[in-house]
Parts: C-alpha cells; structure tokens; sequence
C-alpha cells in the first residue's frame, strides 16, 4: 500500500510544528514540574481548531481524518507529551460515540468535543481489570427509566476536568465482555465522585484520578448504543484511535533524537564536537532508523483505518504500530539521556522528561503485552 501526505496535510504539519515550537516547547518543562493542568494549552489548541481534527465536518470538526490527527500529535509530542495529550483525550471518547452513539448524542456531544467548549474521559480500567476488559465489575442497572451505576474505576485521565465520561458497566454479569454496556455520564451526576488523583511519573500535567459509582443515577437515553454491545464498541473504537497514541510516540522520539544531536554537535570532548566520534555516530543512526520505521508503521496503520479497512491484519497492524512506536520511544529516549552524559539525568535538561512519558506509552491504551498477544493470534488464528 503506498501513501502521500497531500499538501493540506503538509501545510497542516508546517502549522502545527511552527506553533509548538514557538508556544508548546516553553511550557512543557512547567507543565510537568508542577503536575497542573495545562489550560493554556488546552486554549491554544481550541483557538486554532486542532481538537477537532477527525471529527466528522457535520459535527463540527474538520474531518481530516486519524492520519492528520498523528500528524498533529506527532508534532505537539516532540516537546510535550501533555500537551500531545490534550488531543488524544478528545480522540478516545469521541471514537466510542462516533460508532455507537445516538444522533442526538453526537449531536449534543462531539460537536463540543470538536469546539472545545466539551472536555470528556474514557472510563474503562478499574482495580481489578485493566487489560483485561471483560473483567470489569461496575454495574448499570435500569431501574424506573434510569440506569443506576456502582462501582470503582482508576486511572481514569482527565477525570477532574471532565464534562462527561464514557463508561463501561456490566447490564448482566454472567454474561462476562457479552454483559458490558456503554454509557455517557455527565459531570454532577448524583452519586458519581472524583477521588484521588495520582502521582504520576509521566504525563503529569492531565491528572488521572479514581472514580466511583454509587448509585450513580443517569437518564435510560445515556446508554449509548445497546446494551451488552459495550464490549464491541470499546475495542472497536481503540482500534480505531490507536495509532494517534503510536504517534504520540513517534514525535516523543523524534523530540528526544533532536535534542540529543543538537548537544552532541555543541559538546566538545578530546577537543572536538562528540558528534564527530563514530559510537555516537551510529547511537544516532539507529535512533534515526528506528524513529523513522516507527512513522511509517503507524502512518500505513493510520491510513487504512482512514480508507474504512477492517479485519485481523488491520487490527494487527494497529496493535504493531503501537506497540513498536512505543517500545522506540522508550529506546531512543534512554539512548538520547545517554549521549547527553550527566546531562542526561538532570531535570534542568529534558531528557529524563522524555523517558518518564514514554515508560506510560508501553502501557496506556493497551499494555505492549496485550499487543503482542493481538499481533500473535492474527497469525495464528
């Protein structure tokens, strides 16, 4: 399969790399150290229509697509995972109402997502179920034309700013991931509770935090979609936005490659510039190799989901663009600190930043494990 940025698409991609380095690359060192919510952030990206990129144009994004969509987070990710983030949290709840919502919940929903004037979570993990979505134990009964929700969810990112939540809850739990149902859950909700947010080691400045359900008490019309088709719009919509989180991963890497070429040009040891010395010369080549196969990946992986393509090889090929754009970003990170010396391992200088963010990336949105075993079984079945 080939593929060609189209020239909106470089435009795009000029627009959104000029804009972060010029206001993203100042902030991102701030954000992190505090662990605040980065708001201004969150308004740069609203003031120039970059929340809404895949969203359909009838509910007022601009439908540019997931490819576009990596190509903006690519870029954002370079000098601030959390700002990069900003982007995907839109991504991920706007997935699941784009494929099971009602008309009038995309209507009412992901025309605010699309604007900014919505902020939204997805809650799926809990305590005892992660990976393993079938296992989850939140509970939605319908009772008296409502839906009433108990249970406990964690690390559920955005939790404190959110307008609404996507949540996963079981309608009949003997049926296991046959028994799971989607729901919207506006914020003030009566019995639905923020708790505590996490110290993170990454991602520090979109706070993840716990959230509980008892007898959480939502009109019938948030069931989105019907029930015990929860489990299917869920894994149908990760699908769908995993490669915006391989992006956030292949701009992580190429931000840290950067940096570390830049310092190796300027620091001079036995009298001349490090970048001069063949090991570090083929520390960057590899880094570089391995960046730039990571793009690709998930590049082709964004470009068939844009083409409406599904089946085993493109949820395989997905689950290998995360999964090995992650595992680079990891690789290059710690090989950049590495160039950089004692520098490396200093908070004043970004390195330690970047290693911090891409540990997360091996793990949210599907561990590197659970990718492998997708990849594994598309082989096999």
């Amino acid at each position: 399969m080939q593929y060609e940025l189209t020239e909106e698409q470089v435009m795009l991609r000029d627009m959104v790399r000029r804009l972060a380095r010029e206001k993203v690359a100042p902030r991102a060192a701030e954000i992190d150290e505090k662990a605040e919510y980065p708001q201004d952030m969150f308004d740069l990206l609203r003031q120039n229509e970059l929340l809404g990129i895949p969203l359909p144009q009838e509910y007022g994004g601009s439908g540019a697509g997931i490819l576009s969509t990596c190509i903006v987070v690519e870029e954002l990710a370079k000098y601030c995972y959390n700002t990069a983030y900003l982007v995907v949290l839109t991504i991920a709840p706007f997935g699941a109402i784009l494929t099971a919502g009602s008309e009038e919940q995309k209507q009412r929903y992901l025309s605010g997502l699309a604007t900014g004037e919505l902020r939204a979570a997805i809650a799926v993990t809990e305590p005892e179920a992660g990976s393993d979505v079938a296992a989850i134990r939140t509970t939605a009964v319908l009772k008296d034309g409502h839906y009433h929700l108990n249970g406990t969810k964690c690390f559920i990112t955005n939790a404190t700013v959110a307008d609404f939540m996507v949540v996963f809850a079981k309608t009949d739990p003997q049926k296991g991931a046959r028994g799971i149902s989607g729901f919207i859950v506006e914020k003030g909700s009566p019995g639905l509770t923020i708790g505590r947010v996490e110290n993170k080691m990454g991602g520090r400045g979109l706070p993840s935090a716990e959230v509980f359900f008892d007898d959480c008490r939502i009109p019938q019309s948030s069931l989105l979609g019907r029930e015990s088709e929860g489990f299917k719009t869920a894994m149908e919509s990760f699908n769908k936005t995993r490669p915006v989180i391989g992006s956030r991963a292949v701009g992580l890497a190429q931000g840290a490659l950067d940096y570390a070429v830049g310092y190796a040009k300027q620091r001079v040891a036995f009298g001349q510039p490090i970048a001069a010395f063949q090991g570090i010369q083929f520390m960057m080549a590899d880094m570089a190799m391995q960046t730039e196969a990571a793009r690709q990946l998930v590049y082709r992986a964004a470009s068939l989901i844009d083409q409406g393509k599904t089946g085993r090889e493109v949820m395989a090929t997905v689950a290998m663009a995360k999964c090995f754009a992650s595992d680079v970003a990891m690789r290059v990170a710690v090989d950049a600190a590495q160039i950089l010396g004692g520098y490396g391992c200093l908070k004043s200088y970004p390195l330690e930043r970047y290693i911090r963010d891409a540990k997360l990336l091996q793990v949210v949105e599907g561990t590197n494990q659970i990718q492998r075993l997708i990849i594994a079984r598309s082989m096999l079945q």
